[in-house]
Order: structure tokens, then C-alpha cells, then sequence
């Protein structure tokens, strides 16, 4: 027996005898389970597989356990994702520090950041929102205009954020602001870490089409931010944005590999829905769906391939914005289908008439539209294929 089949014995029988059976489903979305200063568990099974997954250190599995990770090799972490997922573990909590933010500070933070900042990640105290897109900087993120000024010993920062999710419920903000206002679009801007308690900052709920969100609009009135909360260098922030987005569309992966943020089995409730035998239209509607079950299913093996790929030291961070496009739009497809077959149950909202479930379809097909612009547009993610992978020369336009 190798050292690893002996660790992927020790792993499986761990697992089998800390998560609770009634976590290993699917994760219904008012179950997920957010680190942060203010955890919020719905019943104790949820606190107890949040607890052992901690205390084993496996909220970062890879990360040095100097930082509070669990010290795993590449390959041991893959093995570790492949158990959870043979017996269905749900994640012990989602945090997009850990995921987005985490590994650009192993890479570029000072000693005394990663102390501070990758610790509290690990035990899963802080939750962090992401500060990128303004009013007037989304698809353009370096048109930015958000204000980080030099006062000496702190930056005091002015403007505004949107689309910022989970905003009012996070702890810190990774944000890009502008120190440079002087310097070209792209060489003006800097990473700073901001406390959500500060004074002068102040998160606004959007309201949605879909009745549910996520996402806030922030702003900072003459907010004072530590000068040792600047990562990296001065103006050099749009390397570390760039760095960080391909970290979120390899977060947005996970989702998929989860069954996050939709747990709804389609070829389950199609069936129930459209019951044998079919009429002609609904047999057609049966063929679409199985098709789009058979691309969900390449999706999550190719998700695991290019996991291996990267554990082999390649550079698959390109083709995170091919996941994160097919990935979101297999799920707008995915909702259209049941609502097809749903029929006149696809009217549900808030009426007695319709069951749960009917309306949190409804929901989340409303919401699946949503997805396709968080983290980059669909748009945006076809030019940095076409650029980036496929090497596409850029259209100047015609005279």
C-alpha cells in the first residue's frame, strides 16, 4: 500500500465517522453555512461538522499549518475532495477570504499581514465581501474612482462599491481603491483591506427582481484605513485584481462541485412534472433536459481534470473564465427547463396555491440570471477567452 492509499484510508474513515449523515445532501440554500464573527447554524449538526473540520485544520487544507492550514500536499487534498465528495459531506462553511482573497496573501502579503489576516480565515472568524465594481467601474473595473488619500500613518477613504455581496453581513472588505489619481487607469490603484466596522462605512441592500439578494451597494465617508492594511506595493493593485478575479472564477467552480448555490436535481423534478407516458412536446423537452444533465456532469469532471492539472503545476488560471461562463450558463439553461415543465406551477411567488419548492425555483431562476454578470459578465469572460486563451487579435475597429 502506498503512503497515499494509507492517507485516503485515514481520510475516509475520519470523514465517516465525523460528518453527520444529515449533512451529506445536497445543500439547500437557507442551509449554507457562512464562517464569520456571527455564525449562524440552523441546527447542531451544522455546528459540529463546522467545529471538526476546524479543529483538523481543513477549512485550507494545503495552506502551512503556520498559518493555520492543514499542511496537506496537492495531491492529499485531492484525495480529501474526492472522499467528500464519495460520501456527498456538505462544505463545513463557504468563505470567499479562504477561497479568493487567501491565496493572493500567501503569495504577495508581509509576515505580519499573513499573521494577522490568514489566521482568523483558518478558524473561520471573519467573513469578507469583495469591494470591486463601482457605478461607474463594472465591465470597465479600471475606471474605478474610489479614493484611498495618504495622511501619513492612514489612508482615508472616500466613495462607493456595488454589487458587493454579502456586504452588510461581512466583517472585512478586500477592495481596489485609487491612490493615484493622476497616474493612467490601470497604474493608479492599489489593494486595501478594509474593517466593515469602521466608522463612515455603510452597507445599503439592492433589492432584486427575484424578491432575494445578496448584494449591497457600500459606502465610505472619509473612512480611516491603517497604512499596514495596503497589500503589495503602491498602485500596484490592478496585478493583484487581476490575480484575485481568476481566483473567484475558480471559487465560482466550487459551486458546481457542491451543487452551491442550486440544489435542485433536475432530471428528479423533471420527471416528477412530466411523468411517462409523454406527449411529443414534452418527450423533445425530456430529450433538452437530459442533454443539459450530461453537460452538468462534463462540467464537474472537468472541474476535477483541471484540479489535477493545477495540483501537476500547470497554469489553468485562463480557463477559469471558460468554467465560470459554461458553469453559469448551464444554470440559467437548467431553470428555463423546469420551468417548461412545471407549467402553470411555474407562476408560483408568495401564494399559498404553490408549494416551497415551486417558489424557490422561481427564485433561483430569477436569481440564475444574476450569476452570469457576478464575477464578470458572460460578456467579459468571452473576451478573456478570446484574448487570453484562444489569442485572438484585438479589433481596433475600422477608419
Amino acid at each position: 500500500m502506498s503512503d497515499l492509499d494509507g492517507f485516503r484510508q485515514e481520510v475516509r474513515t475520519w470523514l465517516e465517522a465525523n460528518c453527520p449523515i444529515s449533512l451529506r445532501t445536497p445543500t439547500p440554500d437557507g442551509e449554507l453555512i457562512w464562517g464569520g464573527s456571527d455564525v449562524n447554524f440552523t441546527f447542531d449538526d451544522q455546528r459540529l461538522w463546522f467545529d471538526r473540520m476546524r479543529d483538523k485544520n481543513w477549512f485550507c487544507p494545503t495552506w502551512s499549518t503556520e498559518y493555520g492550514g492543514g499542511g496537506l500536499s496537492s495531491k492529499e487534498n485531492s484525495v480529501l475532495e474526492s472522499e467528500m465528495r464519495r460520501l456527498k459531506c456538505r462544505p463545513p462553511q463557504i468563505n470567499l477570504g479562504i477561497w479568493m482573497l487567501g491565496p493572493v496573501l500567501l503569495a504577495h502579503a508581509s509576515e505580519r499581514q499573513k499573521q494577522q489576516f490568514l489566521q482568523p480565515m483558518t478558524r473561520g472568524e471573519v467573513r469578507w465581501c469583495q469591494g470591486f465594481s463601482e457605478p461607474n467601474a463594472g465591465s470597465d473595473l479600471a475606471s474605478i474612482r474610489t479614493s484611498a488619500v495618504d495622511m501619513g500613518d492612514h489612508y482615508l477613504v472616500n466613495g462607493s462599491k456595488i454589487w458587493t455581496s454579502y456586504g452588510d453581513k461581512s466583517d472585512w472588505m478586500y477592495a481596489l481603491v485609487r491612490t493615484d489619481p493622476k497616474a493612467p487607469k490601470h497604474q493608479g490603484i492599489s489593494l486595501l483591506l478594509l474593517d466593515m466596522h469602521s466608522e463612515g462605512v455603510k452597507a445599503a441592500p439592492i433589492d432584486l427582481i427575484s424578491g432575494k439578494s445578496s448584494f449591497c451597494e457600500v459606502f465610505f465617508d472619509n473612512v480611516r484605513v491603517p497604512k499596514e492594511n495596503l497589500i503589495g506595493e503602491i498602485n500596484d493593485g490592478w496585478k493583484l485584481a487581476k490575480e484575485l478575479l481568476q481566483h473567484e472564477r475558480s471559487a465560482m467552480s466550487k459551486f458546481g462541485e457542491f451543487q452551491l448555490p442550486t440544489h435542485f436535481d433536475l432530471m428528479s423534478l423533471i420527471n416528477d412534472y412530466m411523468p411517462e407516458p409523454r406527449c411529443k412536446s414534452e418527450a423533445a423537452l425530456f430529450d433538452k433536459a437530459v442533454t443539459a444533465e450530461m453537460e452538468e456532469r462534463a462540467y464537474n469532471l472537468t472541474v476535477q481534470r483541471l484540479g489535477h492539472e493545477m495540483q501537476a503545476g500547470q497554469n489553468c488560471f485562463a480557463l477559469m473564465s471558460i468554467m465560470k461562463l459554461v458553469h453559469t450558463e448551464q444554470e440559467k439553461t437548467k431553470f428555463e427547463l423546469l420551468l417548461d415543465a412545471m407549467g402553470y406551477r411555474a407562476l408560483g411567488w408568495e401564494d399559498n396555491n404553490f408549494t416551497e419548492q415551486e417558489q424557490a425555483i422561481n427564485r433561483s431562476w430569477l436569481n440564475s440570471f444574476s450569476q452570469t454578470i457576478a464575477g464578470g459578465s458572460s460578456e467579459v469572460q468571452l473576451n478573456v477567452i478570446a484574448k487570453r486563451i484562444l489569442q485572438l487579435p484585438e479589433n481596433k475597429g475600422t477608419s
